[in-house]
């Protein structure tokens, strides 16, 4: 009776464990402070969003629809005829050598918008259908590095073999291949270049990489210009055949994630990662690995509930409400930035202004928006970020329908695609805070997919928009003003630290 008594004394003053490690501490623990080596190795590989921009934004010039005129041979051909469609074939020409687009080498004026929008929309739908394919193999069997070096090689391949295309069927079938490649650069590039440096850093390789995505997007106005006289196929070959001797160099010097290792329990590889990390950091890891192992072991239950399938994250997520709802609200959010991201540089030649300065003034726009994305990072609420730039993006683009074409118009839409791409930034900063560290590639992906799948819409309303200006630059305005209302549904996740638990782990709801 004395021991039955005794019994809960005894376990109502019983001593709470000790709480494990988490993966943060753990790393920045044993690789040390980031060194420069390892940020510029963080950076080398930031600039695979470089060519990733190139291959986006290419159709930009090359399914640019080129200027004519009257050549005088019949007298029904004059100034005020809008399009030579009705015209017989030798009352007009093309302003330039009908090589430079592919509109003008198959005679796709007159086709009609659907025809002329194949192909950057195939590219498009080939983004969507790899990102829902292949999202989560980064997260599962192969890891962020490999994934991302067969994305890359593969983009590059696409690209190479989309110069020799003979007719616009082989061309919109290897657009959607290139797509279909380059689906997981940008995922597997923010995420895994924010997982190899210490927490100080996160931001400031997100926003390398998008500083390398803007130098990608300059890039081509400059190469358009350059062989503005000359066959389109250039500019397939010029982009391509860099990216290829790129994924060389990327293949000997890019480690795996160590994050990654451990939460796939993969605890000497990630003890092997860490070290040349230190190494490179300038500092020997000469204690035991006792944190890593307690962290692991806590870890082990994440992979026990997603097991080695594919699809298993996507399950997991499932399962959760709240990761549903987070989901859900923010690649609502993400469909309207990427109508509006991707579909302004093709509208661009709606304006009525010299296409190579429009685009130029595009590509310039997004590197005050990296430092500005930077900053909000550093001292706003996520949340009210997304609000109020989307808000903003809206109001200027609906600007767009009512102002007549000019300087006007174009400031219009510059200042809207600024507040696109700041929001684009906030919104793939943000998806890396929203999920835990077995999803988080996963999750990640999925909303660049609804990124995606806006731009899937925004070449056809471009063609549309030629006609009438709602169809394109209204339209884009009210969809994200309006969408960009879901990330009120959303938590607030500034000055948290990245999860790493599992994703059933309550903590997280």
């Amino acid at each position: 009776m004395a021991d039955t008594a005794a019994a809960p004394l005894l376990t109502s003053h019983k001593t709470r464990p000790a709480k494990a490690p988490s993966i943060d501490d753990t790393i920045e623990t044993y690789m040390g402070a980031t060194g420069a080596l390892q940020l510029l190795k963080a950076v080398l590989l930031a600039f695979a969003w470089a060519f990733d921009a190139q291959q986006v934004f290419i159709s930009v010039f090359t399914d640019a629809e080129p200027q004519w005129h009257c050549t005088g041979a019949d007298a029904s051909c004059s100034a005020a005829v809008a399009s030579p469609c009705a015209l017989p074939p030798g009352a007009w020409a093309w302003d330039r050598p009908a090589v430079t687009s592919v509109v003008s080498e198959w005679s796709l004026k007159c086709a009609g918008p659907a025809l002329v929008s194949l192909p950057a929309s195939s590219f498009f739908a080939g983004c969507l259908a790899g990102g829902f394919l292949l999202t989560t193999l980064a997260d599962s069997l192969l890891g962020r590095r490999k994934m991302l070096l067969v994305s890359i090689v593969s983009m590059s391949v696409a690209g190479v073999l989309t110069a020799f295309s003979p007719n616009v069927w082989v061309y919109a079938a290897l657009r959607f291949m290139s797509g279909f490649g380059r689906s997981m650069v940008g995922t597997c590039t923010l995420v895994l270049s924010t997982e190899l440096v210490g927490k100080r850093w996160r931001d400031t390789v997100c926003v390398a990489g998008f500083f390398c995505f803007t130098l990608g997007f300059l890039s081509l106005p400059a190469l358009a210009y350059t062989f503005r006289e000359e066959s389109w196929r250039n500019m397939y070959l010029w982009t391509s055949v860099p990216s290829l001797c790129y994924s060389i160099l990327f293949y000997f010097l890019v480690q795996e994630s160590p994050r990654w290792l451990l939460v796939r329990g993969r605890k000497q590889d990630a003890i092997e990662t860490l070290q040349q990390i230190a190494s490179l950091n300038g500092n020997s890891i000469t204690s035991s690995f006792s944190m890593l192992h307690a962290c692991t072991m806590n870890n082990d239950t994440a992979e026990e509930s997603g097991g080695d399938s594919v699809f298993a994250t996507l399950h997991s997520m499932w399962e959760r409400p709240w990761a549903l709802r987070r989901l859900a609200a923010i690649m609502t959010a993400s469909f309207g930035v990427g109508m509006v991201y991707y579909g302004m540089p093709l509208n661009v030649g709606n304006l009525g202004s010299n296409l190579y300065l429009s685009v130029t003034y595009n590509a310039l726009a997004e590197l005050p928006s990296s430092i500005l994305s930077w900053l909000l990072m550093g001292r706003i609420n996520r949340r009210s970020s997304v609000i109020a730039l989307t808000g903003a993006a809206g109001v200027w683009s609906l600007a767009c329908v009512v102002i007549p074409q000019g300087a006007a118009r174009m400031a219009a839409e510059l200042l809207s695609f600024f507040a696109t791409c700041t929001a684009f930034n906030v919104i793939m900063m943000y998806s890396i805070e929203l999920f835990p560290t077995s999803v988080r590639n996963s999750a990640v992906g999925l909303v660049r997919q609804a990124l995606v799948l806006g731009g899937v819409a925004a070449p056809v309303l471009v063609a549309l928009g030629r006609e009438r200006s709602f169809l394109s630059f209204g339209v884009f305005g009210l969809v994200v003003g309006c969408f960009g209302m879901f990330a009120a549904c959303l938590p607030e996740t500034r000055g948290k630290g990245m999860s790493d638990t599992s994703i059933a782990a309550r903590s997280q709801h």
